[in-house]
């Protein structure tokens, strides 16, 4: 069957956990895909730069919970391309590396669909480089054998899981044949040898290893979760190995390091402990702002639960309207709300523009544009702009704009303060639907006129109740506004109780007033009303708890 023009499959490696190594040519698929069949182990941040719409398909495997069988996955891959589809197959690590690339490939040729593979980092040699062993090294080591697991029984008893990411590779295979090993040329082999295996095959490896010839005192090193904040290295030898991992519970996803540059990781281990290593942290807010707050918190070292409570939706056919009164039009008049709005969207009656969040910057200039495509940073001109905190501050710079007004306090009533003596004659609130009235009450006490115009609204984002019981059980939970709180709530059910040991944060007295509403008093309320603010309030009560 011939694909329509449009229909081709994109076999994406995402490399091994640490975002940072998704590479260019990945993310650029990634953000233009049609659909994305994805493994469970790839980095979150990677599906944050899929495009609004695009369908989101989980085809990955894990042990005791949902599992997609392979020819399901390949069927779901022709049929979307022969549907016209843009198809990205985003798999942990490198599509030909322990990820079963090649079998997708071979089917998408069988069916007549074009590909191409988007190479990805390997655990294999990303894993060890972040605990500072070289896979290769002159004088000590001149080649590397990547190895998985040896027979479906075997893999059985770990549980099948996902690919090349994992560091349990192709565990699951229905070919004996092709994962069988030959121990004796193995211990022979004059390199590294670096096993995508779980940990529970320590015994068997090491032992098959010693038997074959290969000394017992020969250095081995375990990476767990490589490239992961929380990734840690256990090291022993063939002889110790697999009782060290016991002793120190190690599981996947994990790479073993077998050769004498396993001994290097003392002297090359250059992760330095970071202060929130160890500690896992709930994100809430929406995904598409997410991803600064979680790189953040991963750059410190903790774990990020991403559970967005809640979704963006801009509100593109909204008008300015004047609070109390039915409707006002562009030069402020009175008149009744009609079925047909004007098209025209400008800026030219206000001589003060205030912005309460940098969605409400992002969602002006959307509508700006669609009025008229060549609007820019010059549609606010002659007016002065007041940002409610520099999160906002910032959102406007990247549009040319210098924010005139910002804050102290990083809220409403701050903003009232600080607009206190600035005259107004005429001003424009662009804001969220289900925001306070507090700063336009306050200017029209003054005398303005004043204009709220809604630009988005917050709905609530259904929440996996995997992603839930992860969030319920993390050390902190992060909440950045009221709407955050009241979804997150709702999705876990009003009486959904945290567990005793995780830390409510809230980001500010308004969230705050929310939380306590449900029954949750925060334990910590960040003193900046910001995402700099929240960061600084975990590491401080982190480094006083965890010390």
């Amino acid at each position: 069957m011939s694909t329509p023009e449009g229909g081709r499959v994109f076999l994406v490696g995402a490399g091994p956990g640490d975002p940072g190594l998704l590479t260019a040519r990945a993310l650029e698929l990634i953000a233009r895909a049609d659909t994305i069949l994805y493994d469970r182990l790839i980095p979150a941040e990677a599906l944050e730069g899929a495009r609004a719409g695009a369908e989101l398909l989980f085809v990955g495997k894990e042990g005791g919970g949902a599992s997609v069988p392979q020819a399901q996955t390949e069927a779901l891959m022709v049929e979307r391309a022969q549907a016209g589809k843009l198809v990205v197959r985003l798999k942990g690590g490198d599509p030909f590396v322990f990820g079963r690339g090649g079998e997708e490939a071979l089917a998408l040729r069988a069916a007549g669909i074009p590909f191409a593979v988007v190479p990805g980092v390997t655990a294999g040699v990303a894993a060890p480089a972040y605990a500072g062993i070289p896979v290769t090294h002159r004088g000590i080591a001149g080649a590397v054998a990547l190895i998985t697991g040896r027979t479906r029984a075997a893999c059985t008893a770990e549980s099948e899981v996902d690919g090349d990411g994992s560091g349990t590779a192709v565990l699951g295979s229905d070919d004996d044949e092709a994962t069988a090993i030959d121990w004796r040329a193995l211990a022979a082999f004059p390199g590294t040898l670096v096993f995508y295996m779980g940990v529970r095959q320590l015994p068997e490896i090491a032992a098959s290893l010693i038997d074959a010839g290969r000394p017992p005192s020969e250095p081995v090193a375990i990476v767990e979760r490589g490239t992961l904040p929380n990734q840690r290295t256990v090291s022993g030898t063939l002889a110790t190995i697999a009782e060290r991992a016991r002793a120190e519970r190690v599981r996947p996803p994990s790479i073993t390091v077998v050769g004498a540059v396993a001994e290097l990781a003392e002297q090359l281990a250059w992760r330095a402990p970071a202060p929130l290593s160890g500690r896992t942290v709930a994100v809430t807010r929406a995904r598409a702002q997410a991803s600064g707050l979680a790189r953040r918190l991963r750059e410190l070292g903790a774990e990020v639960v991403q559970a967005p409570a809640i979704r963006i939706r801009p509100l593109s056919d909204s008008m300015p309207r004047r609070l109390g009164k039915p409707e006002a039009d562009w030069w402020g008049s009175e008149k009744q709300v009609s079925p047909s709005p004007p098209a025209r969207f400008d800026l030219i009656p206000y001589d003060l523009i205030c912005l309460t969040s940098p969605n409400g910057v992002a969602c002006l200039f959307e509508r700006l544009a669609a009025s008229n495509p060549l609007a820019d940073a010059r549609a606010l001109a002659g007016a002065r702009v007041a940002a409610i905190g520099p999160g906002t501050a910032r959102a406007l710079a990247e549009w040319g704009i210098a924010a005139d007004v910002v804050p102290e306090r990083f809220v409403a009533e701050g903003l009232v303060e600080a607009l206190a003596e600035l005259p107004v004659r005429h001003a424009l609130v662009a804001r969220a639907r289900e925001a306070r009235d507090v700063l336009p009450d306050a200017l029209r006490a003054r005398g303005a006129e004043v204009d709220v115009l809604e630009l988005y609204e917050t709905v609530a984002e259904p929440l996996p109740a995997e992603t839930l019981a992860a969030a319920r059980a993390a050390d902190y939970i992060t909440f950045t506004s009221s709407s955050t709180v009241r979804f997150f709530f709702e999705a876990a059910g009003g009486g959904a109780e945290l567990a005793p040991t995780t830390r409510i944060v809230s980001i500010g007295p308004v969230t705050s007033a929310t939380l306590r509403e449900h029954g949750r008093a925060p334990h910590l309320e960040a003193e900046r009303h910001d995402i700099d603010g929240l960061v600084a309030a975990v590491l401080a009560d982190a480094s006083s708890r965890y010390a």
